[in-house]
C-alpha cells in the first residue's frame, strides 16, 4: 500500500486549492455535489429506516397499516403476508446505524399463481421530484436508490420505480441476495429518460418499490435496465422459491432514493425530523385513559359540539375524512359539567392545517372553552386524520 502525501490538490485551470489537507489528517474541501446531487436532505424516500409505525407494528391486510408511508400489496399467494416493524440486533444493517426494519412474512408455503404479487413500495409527491435538481428528462442524469436487504432464500428479486404524471414510465431491475438471512447492501444507478413526465404539484410523482419477493406471470414480462412504458408487465422475471420455500421472511431498511450517481451513506435524521415529515400523509392522536385530547370546542346547538384539530404541520391536502377506534363513552366533553358523548366522533370539514371534528354530546348548552377528555378505559383508542397519496 502506498500513500499519496500532499498540502492540496487543485485543477490545472484553477487559482486556489479544491482541497487542502492538514497535518492532523483532516481537510477543507470546497465541494459543490455529491456524483452530481446535493450536499444535505438528499433522501427523498420518507422513514426509509422504518422507525415511525403510527398506525402499529404488524398487520396481515393490504394498505396503508403499519410503517409509515409505506404500503403493502400481497394476492393470490396461497398464504397468509404479514408486515411487521422490527428490531435489528446484528448484521451489516446493524453496524450502519439501522435498528427498526420492515420485514415480509409468509405464514407457510405459498403457491405462485398467473396473478400472485407481494409488493412493498412508496410514492413521491410530485414536487418533491420535480426541485429535487434531478434533470429526469436526460439520460446523462441519475438517481442512485440504495437498502439493506435480508431474505430467507437467496436469489434474485425484482423492483422498480414508476412514473405517475403524462405517461407512466418504469425502470425495472433485478438484484440478487447471494446469502441467505444476510444483511447486505444493495445499490442501483438510474438514468433520466426524455419521456419522462413529473409535475409541480402535490401529486404522486413516483412510486419506488423495493421489496418484491414474489410476482407472477401476468407481471413478469417488463425488460430490466431500461425505461418503458408502464403497462401490465412491471417486474422482470425471478424465481418462486421465496414463495414456495415455507415460511419465508423479507427484510428491508436503509432504503435512500438520492439525485446523482454515487450512492452516499444512508441520511440518519433525528426521530423528530422523520416523524413531521410522516405527519404531512397522516397524523394520529391516540387516546390515554382520563388525559386531555384538545381544548378549544365549540357546542353550536346543544346537540353537536365541534372540535377543531391543529396539524403540527400543513398536510399534503385537507384529509377527507377521519380514522377513529373509539366507542361513544371513550370522549367526554367538558364545559362547567362533564358529559359523555352519544355517538363516536364524525368528520365535519378540514382544511391542510386544521380538521373540524363532530363530538355529539347533548345537554351542555350553548357555549364555548369546552375540552374533551379521553376515558373509559380507551388507552387503545385514537383519531387520525390521513392525507395519503
Amino acid at each position: 500500500m502506498s500513500t499519496l502525501r500532499v498540502d492540496g490538490i487543485r485543477h490545472n485551470s484553477a487559482t486556489s486549492d479544491a482541497i487542502t489537507t492538514a497535518a492532523d489528517g483532516t481537510c477543507t474541501a470546497k465541494l459543490t455535489s455529491v456524483g452530481g446531487g446535493q450536499l444535505s436532505h438528499r433522501n427523498l424516500i420518507i422513514n426509509g429506516d422504518y422507525r415511525i409505525a403510527q398506525r402499529g407494528v404488524t398487520s396481515t391486510s393490504n394498505g396503508y397499516q403499519t410503517m409509515d408511508r409505506w404500503y403493502v400489496y400481497a394476492a393470490n399467494t396461497g398464504n397468509t403476508v404479514t408486515t411487521s416493524q422490527v428490531a435489528i440486533t446484528s448484521g451489516g444493517a446493524y453496524d450502519d446505524g439501522f435498528r427498526k426494519a420492515a420485514k415480509m412474512s409468509l405464514s407457510g408455503a405459498g403457491t405462485l399463481t398467473t396473478n400472485t404479487e407481494i409488493l412493498f413500495y412508496q410514492k413521491i409527491e410530485a414536487q418533491d421530484l420535480a426541485n429535487s435538481g434531478w434533470n429526469y428528462k436526460s439520460s446523462s442524469s441519475f438517481v442512485t436508490l440504495s437498502f439493506w436487504v435480508k431474505a430467507s432464500t437467496a436469489q434474485a428479486y425484482a423492483a422498480h420505480i414508476r412514473t405517475e404524471d403524462g405517461t407512466a414510465y418504469l425502470y425495472a431491475f433485478t438484484y440478487t441476495v447471494a446469502q441467505a438471512n444476510v444483511w447486505q447492501k444493495i445499490t442501483k444507478t438510474i438514468p433520466g429518460n426524455s419521456n419522462i413526465t413529473i409535475d409541480d404539484d402535490n401529486g404522486s410523482g413516483l412510486r419506488v418499490y423495493v421489496g418484491v419477493p414474489a410476482v407472477g406471470t401476468q407481471f413478469d414480462g417488463a425488460t430490466a435496465d431500461t425505461w418503458i412504458v408502464s403497462a401490465a408487465d412491471k417486474f422482470p422475471a425471478i424465481p418462486s422459491t421465496w414463495l414456495t420455500a415455507g415460511a419465508s421472511t423479507f427484510e428491508l431498511t436503509g432504503v435512500q432514493l438520492e439525485v446523482g450517481d454515487t450512492a452516499t451513506s444512508f441520511e440518519h435524521r433525528l426521530l423528530s425530523d422523520e416523524l413531521l415529515r410522516c405527519y404531512r400523509y397522516y397524523y394520529r392522536l391516540k387516546g390515554e385513559n382520563n388525559k386531555t385530547y384538545m381544548i378549544g370546542m365549540s357546542d353550536n346547538d346543544n346537540v353537536n359540539i365541534y372540535g377543531f384539530f391543529h396539524f403540527p404541520v400543513e398536510m399534503r391536502t385537507a384529509p377527507t375524512s377521519i380514522e377513529q377506534n373509539g366507542t361513544a363513552g371513550h370522549y367526554k366533553v367538558r364545559r362547567d359539567t362533564t358529559k359523555s358523548c352519544t355517538a363516536v366522533p364524525s368528520f365535519v370539514d378540514a382544511f391542510p392545517f386544521y380538521c373540524r371534528v363532530n363530538f355529539p354530546s347533548s345537554g351542555h348548552g350553548w357555549g364555548t372553552g369546552q375540552m374533551l377528555w379521553c376515558q373509559g378505559g380507551s388507552s387503545s383508542s385514537y383519531i387520525g386524520f390521513p392525507a395519503e397519496l
